[in-house]
């Protein structure tokens, strides 16, 4: 991902508009999200329209459920129900800390599917990966890391195909010069990284706080396209991600990925979930290009692209190696895709890169999909996640909405 930064930016507005969230075609795709509505005393699965937001659960309550339709652009388009209210409304009744209560705010827009993620699909990430486990975690000794695995690739590996003759020669080359790598052997070798990145309902949406350990000195977010997939491995549609990564922790030890990547509010999703239709598929989805806006309270500013195209892996592949006779997902998953953001302009110190501040405004956007747009905060200071798989279907059930 190509990044510039702007000292002396104005900080993003916070909260964000209705307006910003949206795709650049507004309300012409085929969106749906997920809303708390106080009345129901649960959350209700909606689809975004010109009109305004319609309450579709009654035909469809659980976002699983209208994914594993034969078609959920069609089914949604046909589906009705009570208007509840406009977007701008509740966008701007989305933030904790302004948030009423009696009316309805917006929600991640996925429930019961499993949360995966796929590491290191980008060369760029790739090289990143590595030198946090050389480093081993230590920020003050990645450039200089940096500047020796380079001069030992050679040059770049944006050609480079996972699981080739051409990576493996690579591989033996790094293993005789004692440069090989278990993000290596992910990145270039013949099987992906998959893992899970939180459990089921665990992960928020936009206009909320995202959340970084507090144990880390060392972190950023990941900006990434994420497919959503019915349980039989059809790709049904896509939103946006921010995998919040803790560089420091992940890079003392890969053993301590969970540590690393599941905590409060460490993976976001939204703002709405796409559909794929007439207008909207995967090879629109594969010429996606991910752009990173990150404004600081001191007035820093950064903003990244990220080309899908550069990804190293198939999107197809990659739910292929996820899902099949080996491992099913009886409510489909989502699948993060990786990401190309691996900032190393410095921020404070020289030559110790990106880590995020307290209060960090984090705009994931693609022109298709719309923007998802976070704060960052420490988990422990975000709004803690208490609202289960049990607690759902009881108040499904409550509602009369189970058959």
């Amino acid at each position: 991902m190509s990044t510039t930064t702007t000292p002396a930016a104005a900080t993003a507005a916070w909260p964000p508009a209705a307006a910003d969230l949206l795709p650049d075609d507004g309300t012409a795709g085929t969106l749906a999200a997920r809303v708390w509505d106080p009345a129901a005393g649960g959350p209700s699965v909606v689809a975004i329209r010109a009109e305004g937001v319609v309450d579709v659960s009654a035909a469809f309550p659980t976002m699983r459920a209208l994914c594993e339709t034969p078609d959920p652009a069609a089914a949604l388009a046909a589906a009705s129900g009570p208007l509840l209210g406009t977007l701008d409304e509740l966008v701007a009744n989305t933030p904790p800390e302004t948030r009423d209560a009696t009316r309805p705010w917006l929600l991640s827009p996925i429930d019961l599917q499993v949360v995966k993620a796929a590491g290191v699909t980008f060369p760029v990430s790739m090289l990143e990966r590595v030198i946090e486990e050389r480093a081993r975690g230590d920020q003050d000794a990645a450039a200089t890391i940096r500047a020796e695995i380079l001069g030992t690739i050679g040059g770049s590996l944006d050609e480079l195909k996972p699981g080739s003759d051409e990576a493996a020669a690579l591989k033996a080359l790094l293993l005789e010069r004692g440069w090989w790598s278990q993000y290596l052997e992910v990145g270039i070798g013949p099987d992906a990284e998959v893992f899970t990145k939180a459990p089921v309902l665990a992960t928020v949406g936009p206009a909320v706080d995202v959340g970084v350990h507090p144990a880390s000195q060392w972190n950023n977010p990941e900006p990434e396209v994420v497919l959503v997939v019915a349980s039989d491995g059809r790709i049904v549609g896509a939103s946006l991600g921010n995998d919040v990564n803790l560089r420091d922790i992940e890079g003392r030890s890969a053993l301590l990925l969970g540590k690393a990547k599941d905590n409060n509010a460490s993976a976001s999703v939204g703002p709405f979930i796409r559909f794929f239709d007439a207008g909207y598929g995967l090879d629109d989805l594969r010429a996606s290009v991910v752009s990173l806006g990150i404004d600081g309270e001191e007035g820093y500013r950064l903003d990244g692209t990220s080309p899908l195209a550069q990804i190293s892996r198939d999107p197809a592949d990659l739910v292929a190696q996820t899902i099949g006779a080996h491992h099913r997902y009886p409510d489909g998953f989502v699948l993060f895709l990786g990401t190309m953001f691996a900032p190393v302009d410095d921020r404070d110190d020289p030559g110790r890169g990106f880590t995020h501040r307290d209060g960090d405004i984090v705009r994931i956007a693609e022109p298709r999909l719309g923007a998802l747009v976070n704060r960052v905060r420490p988990t422990d200071a975000a709004e803690p996640w208490t609202f289960g798989i049990d607690d759902l279907y009881r108040g499904l059930a409550r509602r009369g909405l189970l058959t």
